[in-house]
């Protein structure tokens, strides 16, 4: 029995480590790109998390390889591995030993340099004003509490999601609530926060090149779970002063 056959089920990140010995180059954003274009299907654990078998790492192995080996695109890897699902016998790919090349290479184009990663987004105190539509008595009051965040010390631009927190308290100021009853709700977002950064910090102490990556992937799907549990209990308690 293989590795992965007494490992299944298997997380992103066990599934990483199974390949970097034969493919350095695997990332994260490598599988889940694969997944999105329909070459690998593995299935989801209740809580949305992906679960790899056996099955799946085979097949990411078959992938890796045509890629590397054989230079082939995934339209026609797409064609083997249907062939393959049924049954037919396939090429299979050359084995590590012996990776035979064409006897005439064309020279592969240059991929253009990847693009600098954008500058965070930086809004200055009259930009978020206008941005929110609100009075700079409320911005004072969000601060003061806490509910909007400057990306520096006093006299900072505010993050991009200043915004967002922006208009959602003026929002919630329109049905008659103030700002400082929101605190509360700061509050549950520091404690969410605090459990997620306690459930990745193993994943950002790998010492391998996709670990932030893993991270951060973890880090957002637990977010949204969160935020979907969070609305589930606030329903149920609404629901039992709503109903006649």
């Amino acid at each position: 029995m293989s590795a992965e056959a007494s490992r299944a089920p298997m997380t992103i990140g066990d599934v990483l480590g199974l390949l970097r010995p034969d493919f350095p180059d695997i990332t994260v954003s490598k599988i889940r790109f694969l997944e999105a274009e329909g070459l690998i299907e593995p299935r989801r654990s209740p809580s949305g998390y992906r679960k790899f078998g056996p099955g799946d790492v085979d097949r990411l192995r078959f992938i890796l390889t045509a890629q590397r080996d054989q230079y082939l695109p995934l339209r026609v890897i797409r064609e083997r591995l249907r062939a393959r699902d049924r049954g037919e016998a396939v090429p299979a790919p050359a084995p590590p030993g012996d990776r035979r090349r064409p006897r005439t290479l064309v020279a592969a184009p240059v991929p253009d340099p990847a693009p600098a990663p954008e500058p965070p987004v930086r809004l200055s105190r009259r930009q978020l004003l206008d941005g929110a539509g609100i009075p700079a008595d409320l911005l004072d009051a969000m601060e003061e509490y806490g509910l909007v965040r400057r990306a520096g010390g006093a006299g900072a631009p505010f993050d991009a999601e200043a915004l967002t927190v922006a208009r959602a308290v003026a929002a919630l100021c329109e049905h008659g609530l103030e700002v400082r009853h929101l605190r509360a709700l700061k509050a549950a977002a520091d404690r969410q926060v605090g459990l997620i950064e306690q459930a990745v910090g193993p994943m950002l102490r790998r010492r391998h090149p996709g670990a932030h990556e893993e991270a951060a992937e973890a880090a957002r799907s637990l977010a949204d779970l969160a935020v979907r549990l969070h609305t589930a209990l606030v329903w149920a308690g609404l629901r039992e002063t709503l109903e006649p």
